[in-house]
């Protein structure tokens, strides 16, 4: 499948920043699964990018601004070719053992809660008690917007039961984790079937399953990844595989708004020649 994004992140201030220095995990990596055609991250001011790797593979672009800044506009375009692996994670590009994604974070961290609701599928193999752990939280966590910050953790978004597709990935983590599991956050895109205007990029989880790698659950839409999913960045929580984080100094009242499309490039092509 052809998949192109169009992914436009706006900061303005009351009072002008000194300077803005941000990390951007925006960029895919060419895979098995996924080839990247084309992709450009933008600016509309006077900055420095510098691209480089992190500790996870991810491909980080440091920015840093020259001068005051009012207003701050990153856009990222590109398109990717993917194809459906079944939500297995080709191998080409892993370079830490699994073993580092059972560590607690503090958005992942287990309680009584979390303990309970995972013991339940303990007795299953282990990748049909994964696919057993997806559909349970699918099912108790309904998708609402607006219920929950970047701060909520797992445990407080299962108790509260709604949330948003990053919520429920830290669900899936924190009870993978409790149970042995290796589970790391993955934050990308989805092309929907419904429309391509979405409010925000795309976030599921990854699993190790002994003698397949690492595979991807969706607990938000209850599947896992196929070729409508790009992959962008890993890591042990949100905080690790955030798309935009970092800091301004100086500034006052800033303000943040979101554009993003994500469309099936193939479709669209074909209804233009309509």
């Amino acid at each position: 499948m052809r998949i192109g994004i169009d992914h436009t992140t706006t900061y303005a201030y009351d009072r002008a920043a000194r300077f803005i220095i941000q990390n951007l995990r925006l960029t895919p990596r060419s895979s098995e699964a996924q080839t990247v055609r084309h992709w450009q991250v933008e600016t509309d001011v006077d900055a420095r990018l510098r691209k480089s790797e992190d500790a996870f593979g991810n491909i980080v672009h440091a920015l840093y601004t020259e001068e005051p800044t009012k207003t701050l506009t990153i856009r990222v375009t590109g398109e990717v070719v993917t194809t459906d692996t079944a939500g297995v994670v080709p191998p080409d590009q892993e370079r830490l053992s699994p073993l580092v994604f059972l560590r607690d974070t503090e958005l992942t961290k287990r309680d009584k809660l979390i303990s309970v609701f995972a013991t339940r599928f303990l007795a299953y193999p282990p990748l049909e008690r994964m696919h057993r752990l997806m559909a349970a939280i699918h099912g108790s966590v309904a998708f609402e917007v607006g219920v929950t910050t970047p701060t909520h953790t797992a445990s407080e978004v299962l108790a509260l039961g709604r949330g948003v597709c990053q919520d429920h990935a830290h669900v899936f983590i924190a009870c993978a984790r409790h149970m042995g599991v290796p589970a790391r956050y993955v934050s990308g895109h989805l092309a929907r079937r419904d429309r391509a205007d979405q409010e925000a990029a795309h976030a599921w989880a990854e699993a190790w399953i002994e003698g397949l790698g690492w595979v991807g659950f969706d607990p938000a839409n209850g599947i896992c990844p196929t070729e409508r999913y790009v992959r962008i960045a890993t890591g042990l929580d949100y905080l690790g595989a955030a798309p935009v984080r970092g800091t301004s100094y100086g500034g006052s009242g800033e303000t943040l708004a979101v554009k993003l499309t994500v469309r099936d490039a193939d479709m669209q092509q074909g209804q233009q020649q309509a």
